[in-house]
């Protein structure tokens, strides 16, 4: 008999069910899944931790290295490889089990981070940076396989929550810590000292993964090779996204060729490798897809433009600005805590609905700041509510996704959720900013020429608004996240 094909959408969520299900013994911290649970959730705590402390390190970075042109490439070089690795993760996760997928993942973000701290040039730090992207896609796919294998469907909402509960402190204490290094002891630390890190949380993982969860579902089958097919898409859509994030840094007409060129390679990539029926928003695994997508996009396309808002046109300093985005790192978690209690399963559609209310009308709050009468901690508040609904929804969706694929699909399944997630991010980013620049905004980054051009709310408030109605779509989608379809 042959495999399902992965894109197939006739995966029913299981019964919702009146009373709550018994929870295992001891939770993720009982005695069968506590050094599994521990491992895996340092795991994300570090990579949180790179995430949030990068951004502090990497304008010192490229100023010493002379490559503040090529600034932008530091950022695009991860979210491409990353691409590419969350593709290669689903294929070796499926057919092999997720234990090679996700030592290699370590060990590839690990030594793009000792490149990047030892780098001599520019080009040396880019390429880090695209080893650590690669690393990254690896790793965060085959840690969503090992969650499908290796806990029981009443546990994953739980083990899902901590994954989110464990960005809180990096969110808060990383830029901080990154600054401090950076200013002490150099930015090269900021890369250099992660590596070392990362053995205590492999000696618990690995070990508890190898008996949980390595190796393929059904051993005594005949080993799948690699699909070559799905390998030359995730080339395609890593190439096509970097085209497209080229042509949006510079609005000249020259441009329109990388952003042809990019489109025409990413367009049959996405199609080929999201389940079929993501475009047009078909029920069940495929609005899951597409919801993550929707959600992560359209909230990080407009978060990055808040600290911007508040330092250039209410004069707030750039710690200030960060801090007031501070606290959405603790109810983010509180809504992924939310999702995961076992009494809110059969209303899971419905939290994810409110979730996506949440997150809009926080991005619509957003450009009030603009108006002087209006208090800058308006848009803390604001946010803190938008993160609230971020985590209800991201949670929510990994869930329903590992509750919607067979076994045998979870890591390719769990590559498309990120790609989703990942593609989103560039494309609405690279949207926003085209927005921000062609409305006099790009002035409103440099000191100098925003006090001669005075402040630039229109082009804060094209990023925000339509930001907005792309998360009220997403409220849209999220009645259609249950399948009317049945597996036999």
């Amino acid at each position: 008999m042959t495999a399902p094909d992965p894109r197939d959408t006739d995966v029913a969520p299981a019964p919702s069910v009146d009373t709550d299900p018994p929870a295992p013994r001891g939770g993720v911290l009982g005695k069968p899944h506590r050094a599994l649970s521990i491992g895996i959730v340092s795991v994300v705590f570090l990579i949180a931790f790179e995430a949030t402390a990068v951004g502090t390190a990497m304008p010192v970075a490229a100023r010493e290295l002379d490559g503040i042109p090529l600034y932008a490439f530091a950022f695009s070089a991860y979210f491409t490889t990353s691409l590419f690795g969350m593709v290669l993760a689903g294929q070796w996760a499926d057919r092999r089990g997720p234990l090679g997928a996700l030592a290699g993942g370590i060990g590839a973000f690990a030594a793009g981070l000792l490149l990047a701290g030892t780098a001599g040039a520019m080009w040396q730090f880019i390429l880090g940076r695209a080893v650590q992207g690669l690393g990254g896609g690896l790793v965060i796919v085959a840690l969503y396989v090992v969650v499908s294998r290796a806990y029981p469907e009443e546990l994953r909402p739980s083990i899902l929550a901590a994954f989110a509960a464990s960005w809180v402190i990096p969110s808060v204490i990383g830029p901080l810590i990154a600054g401090t290094v950076t200013e002490h002891a150099g930015w090269r630390w900021v890369f250099l000292g992660i590596p070392a890190l990362v053995a205590v949380p492999l000696a618990l993982a690995l070990p508890a993964i190898r008996r949980t969860a390595a190796g393929p579902v059904d051993p005594d089958a005949p080993a799948e090779p690699f699909d070559r097919r799905r390998i030359r898409l995730a080339l395609g859509i890593s190439l096509g996204a970097g085209l497209l994030q080229y042509a949006g840094q510079d609005l000249r007409w020259l441009s329109l060729v990388p952003a042809v060129l990019g489109a025409v390679v990413l367009v049959p990539a996405v199609l080929g490798l999201l389940p079929r029926g993501t475009y047009r928003a078909a029920r069940g695994l495929p609005s899951v897809v597409l919801l993550r997508g929707v959600a992560a996009g359209s909230f990080i396309a407009a978060e990055s433009f808040v600290p911007l808002m508040l330092v250039t046109e209410r004069g707030l300093s750039p710690t200030l600005a960060g801090l007031s985005l501070a606290a959405g790192g603790a109810t983010w978690a509180l809504g992924s805590y939310a999702q995961s209690r076992p009494r809110m399963e059969p209303h899971r559609e419905k939290l994810v609905v409110a979730g996506m209310v949440l997150v809009a009308a926080a991005i619509a709050t957003a450009p009030s700041v603009l108006v002087d009468a209006v208090p800058v901690w308006v848009i803390a508040v604001a946010w803190g509510f938008g993160c609230l609904g971020m985590g209800m929804v991201i949670a929510s969706t990994s869930v329903l996704l590992l509750r919607l694929s067979p076994p045998e699909d979870a890591g390719s399944n769990s590559a498309a959720l990120q790609i989703s997630d990942g593609l989103s991010n560039a494309l609405l980013l690279a949207a926003g900013g085209a927005a921000f620049a062609a409305l006099g905004g790009g002035l409103a980054g440099a000191s100098h020429a925003a006090e001669a051009s005075g402040s630039h709310p229109a082009a804060f408030t094209a990023v925000f608004l339509p930001m907005a109605g792309v998360a009220l779509a997403g409220a849209w989608l999220g009645t259609r996240l249950r399948s009317p379809h049945c597996v036999h």
